[in-house]
Formats: C-alpha cells, structure tokens, sequence
C-alpha cells in the first residue's frame, strides 16, 4: 500500500476538525465561555451565543417597581449562590415581563463585575423556546454540574387542554428524582396565570369524574414557581412615565404638550397603554425627528 502523503493527511485533519464542529455536542459537553446570553436548539441540542442581547436598561422599566425589586432580589441571591425560587410573570401583554427578565440579569452581572475587568459573566441567560419545553430535561441535564450559574427563560409559556407537556416540565422543575439542578433557575413569561385557558381547565372539570382531581392536576405546574409576579395595563401617568424616560435617555427634542397629545392619541390608536405601546410610539417618533432634522 502507498503510504499517505503529508498533504493528505493535512486534508483529513481539516476534514475532521470540520466534522467536529458541525455535530452537536452532546449532553454534559456544553461549553458557556464568556458568552453571557444563549438560544437552545432542540433539534441539535446545542446552544447559540447571543453576541447582543435585545433589552433595555432596568431604570427604563416605569410602573412596575414592586414586581422589578422581588425578581431582582431573588436573581441577585441566586447569582450569589443563595437559595431562590423560580418564577412566573404573568399578566398583560407588553407590560415588561420579558423585558424584566433580561434587564434583571444585565444589572446583576453588572453588579458582580463591579471593580473587576474581563472577567466571565457570573450569571448566563439560557433562552428555550415554548415548542422546545419537552427537551427541557436535556438541556438540565447538559447544565448540570456546570460551575456557571444559569438562567433558563422560556416567553410566552402556556399551554392547551391536550398538551401533555406540561407534566414533563413538571418533573424537570421540582417533581423529578433529580429536580432541578442548584445551578439553574427557571423564568418563564404568561399572559395565564395557571398557564392554561380557562375555558380548557372548565371543560375538564364538567367531563371528569373526579372534577377537583383534574383542575389541580392542571393549576399544579404554576405551583412549581415560588414567585408569582402579576403585570398589569398601566394607567396614563405611568405611561407618560415611560414615554419621558425614553425620550431623556435618547434624547429627542420635543415640545412635552406636543410629545402628550401624540402619545394619547397613538395609545389610542392601539387600543390600550402598556410599556410595548409606548416604545413602539417611540420608535415612529424618533424615526419622524430624525427624517424631519435631514431635510
């Protein structure tokens, strides 16, 4: 046989290494590095860094001052290594449940790092997606024995009157022979506080034998976070309120009985205030001063 040429075996070496990165890595390889925000992929089972995380700045957050200091107390015991629960925020859309989350965990890794430079986030924010709850487990496992503390937050969680998801998040939260590892935490968003319609947790209670055996069988997952955490519309002082800080921290020029009207009447023509409404009012409002400073 000719033996291989140094060329050749440079080729497979290249080859190789290509393989190696392409396939996932599996369970209990995950590597977090000094990346500090992640999206987990089911399908590979692998995580992708998040370079920029989309968030604003935790003093932007108006009108939620009480639901902001308890999860930013539980976050900062948990980064320390303290005991703490996970948590569901719930309630109505665009009121800052997601936006919370990520602000939170900026300013608690701001805070750590306090003082000290290029050291590696203490704190990582896992993003899984609602369809990818099943693998759940898988992604628990991988983080297990990790010495980074992580943060697993899945938006907009929820679920219909069949889906059997429910109880494998269930397990992997608290119920499991495992549990939870120390390690990691779980948030979640909801516009559902039991993270069910109602109307699927009324219609198994008429058809069930045993009514009350069903609706807590239902109800219990939202028993598997220690911190309820509820959002509400705001009223029009705080969604002034938020329309100011925004305006101040990019700092746009504006007449305030002009930048008023116009905010009412954009609330108005989305039906409603909420912290979503007013950065979108922003957003068309900064884009206008700036088309109109071009010309």
């Amino acid at each position: 046989k000719e033996q291989m040429t140094v060329r050749d075996q440079r080729l497979l070496g290249r080859i190789a290494s290509a393989l190696e990165r392409l396939a996932p890595a599996p369970p209990g390889m995950l590597t977090l590095g000094r990346v500090e925000a992640f999206v987990w992929h089911a399908a590979t089972r692998a995580l992708t860094p998040v370079e920029t995380v989309n968030r604003v700045d935790l003093a932007l957050l108006k009108g939620i001052d009480r639901q902001r200091d308890t999860l930013l107390a539980n976050t900062r015991r948990f980064a320390k290594g303290l005991p703490a629960n996970n948590a569901l925020l719930w309630g109505a859309r665009g009121t800052g449940k997601s936006s919370l989350i990520k602000s939170v965990h900026a300013a608690v890794n701001r805070e750590l790092a306090s003082g000290r430079k290029n050291v590696a986030p203490a704190l990582s924010l896992i993003e899984i997606h609602r369809e990818d709850v099943a693998t759940l487990p898988d992604l628990l496992s991988a983080l297990r024995g990790q010495k980074r503390r992580v943060l697993v937050f899945c938006d907009d969680l929820s679920f219909d009157g069949q889906d059997s998801t429910f109880k494998s998040l269930k397990a992997a939260l608290e119920g499991g022979v495992e549990g939870r590892p120390s390690n990691v935490l779980f948030y979640a968003t909801s516009n559902r506080r039991h993270l069910m319609p109602r109307e699927a947790i009324e219609n198994e209670r008429e058809s069930a034998l045993n009514p009350a055996e069903v609706v807590d069988e239902k109800v219990s997952l939202s028993d598997r976070f220690g911190l309820w955490l509820g959002f509400h519309p705001c009223d029009q002082d705080t969604y002034f309120a938020i329309i100011d800080g925004y305006v101040k921290d990019l700092g746009l020029k504006i007449a305030q009985e002009d930048l008023r009207a116009r905010a009412i009447e954009w609330s108005m023509t989305r039906g409603g205030r909420s912290g979503r409404v007013a950065w979108q009012f922003i957003q068309d409002l900064a884009g206008e001063l700036a088309e109109t400073k071009k010309r």
